[in-house]
């Protein structure tokens, strides 16, 4: 790797306005850290910084700690200031000693020309803003799924992180999984005949309740945390429950329609468009602070009449997982299972001369291959940005509470101004895209 000659920081750094208390900290990288003590030359690691560093966070981080001399974390970056120091301690035990820096602002570890990629596993309201800003800085990155918590957000990503020809992994693990991998060549080869429905099964259910006004604990920065979502008071939500306020995500729907919508599309060939009508409805919180869907269910037809359904999974008859329907059977997979109609299609081989998948079987590994490469990622940013699309569409007709049409080439709704506004979301200032 060559280390990229940028000088954003000031920009960076002021993007953030004064308001928001950026916290500078001097970094001084040693030489252990560049390679002297040998092993790989510090020309060919690839340096990262982690944004995010809560449970998910620090699993993709550790998943690169355990990638040997060809990567080195020097940096972790969270406004809970508890969970980087509990990172930092994990840096630090693996490399024998005190050199990863702690941040608290984003903006001073991307601004970094010391570090190649970034980890990025924040809230889904806190994705599109740091993607942009670390394209911009050259940074290539592992991000974390939905892309986006709005359609308008995943498309500026894409367009900027292709603009500043970046390399991204999204977290949709699932394609480097050999089940996943192999029910999908199953059914892009037409080993069940023509595909006309497909069900996704999600997780059921999410939060319902209501929290008191609490004092935010020592080490949080709550309004850093809040970002460009509406400022409320803490009540306590801000690690894993943040998932069940549409401030912040879409609920379950969206939090995995990045895995099994986005196998759907890659076993039927859709990695590149998406539905042109959609209708459905969802079950809301009636009371409390939580108001994402606990139950849900909606149907995509696509152009040549393929119909999907996406729902929790109590509402399909195989549950959780993507089933493709065929003329001669059907292919289901799931996370550590696998079935299909006739039974003994699993076993099929898919010969030389057929239809092959992209191959991974390392989600972390690839990344860092194509950073070497400068190749496509198994799960780039174009495939990340259809595949939260599906998810988003349906919360829109399930708000709307109606049929809406979709122009997959557009990514626009089709005469529908107030389905339009819902593509994108206000950001509270200082904060934009």
């Amino acid at each position: 790797m060559t280390k990229r000659s940028i000088s954003r920081r000031q920009f960076l750094t002021s993007a953030a306005g004064a308001s928001l208390g950026a916290v500078s900290f001097p970094y001084i990288v040693s030489s252990s850290a560049l390679g002297a003590n040998g092993g790989v030359a510090a020309s060919e690691r690839i340096t990262i910084g982690c944004i995010g560093v809560g449970g998910q966070g620090t699993g993709n981080m550790q998943g690169f700690l355990g990638k040997g001399e060809q990567v080195r974390v020097v940096a972790v970056c969270d406004v809970d200031q508890r969970n980087a120091a509990r990172a930092k301690g994990i840096v630090d035990k693996k490399y024998g000693n005190s050199d990863c820096v702690i941040y608290r602002d984003f903006c001073e570890i991307i601004a970094r020309t010391d570090i190649d990629a970034i980890s990025l596993a924040t809230p889904d309201h806190w994705h599109s803003i740091p993607v942009v800003m670390a394209a911009e800085a050259g940074k290539d990155m592992y991000g974390e799924k939905p892309l986006a918590r709005t359609i308008h957000e995943a498309k500026v990503m894409r367009d900027t992180v292709n603009r500043y020809g970046r390399i991204w992994q999204t977290g949709s693990w699932q394609r480097s999984v050999a089940n996943f991998h192999h029910g999908c060549e199953l059914v892009r080869n037409g080993r069940i005949g023509k595909v006309t429905r497909v069900e996704v099964g999600l997780p059921t259910g999410g939060g319902s309740d209501n929290k008191p006004v609490v004092p935010v604990p020592e080490g949080l920065d709550w309004d850093f945390w809040l970002g460009p979502a509406p400022w409320v008071p803490f009540r306590g939500v801000y690690h894993w429950d943040w998932r069940w306020i549409m401030d912040y995500s879409g609920g379950q729907l969206t939090d995995w329609a990045g895995h099994h919508i986005d196998i759907a599309h890659w076993g039927l060939g859709l990695d590149d468009t998406g539905p042109v009508e959609i209708e459905g409805k969802g079950v809301y919180p009636k009371d409390g602070i939580f108001n994402a869907p606990t139950e849900y269910k909606f149907t995509c037809k696509y152009a040549d009449g393929l119909e999907m359904v996406v729902a929790n999974d109590r509402q399909v008859p195989k549950g959780m997982g993507t089933v493709w329907y065929g003329e001669k059977g059907w292919v289901h997979v799931d996370r550590g299972r696998q079935r299909t109609e006739p039974a003994s299609l699993w076993n099929e081989t898919i010969g030389p001369n057929e239809t092959r998948l992209y191959e991974s079987r390392d989600h972390h590994q690839n990344f860092l291959d194509c950073v070497k490469s400068r190749k496509k990622t198994i799960t780039p940013i174009e495939v990340a940005c259809r595949s939260i699309s599906v998810g988003l569409l349906g919360e829109t007709a399930m708000l709307l509470e109606r049929k809406v049409r979709w122009d997959p080439v557009k990514e626009e709704f089709v005469n529908d101004p107030e389905a339009n506004r819902l593509l994108s979301r206000p950001m509270r200032a200082p904060w934009h895209l």
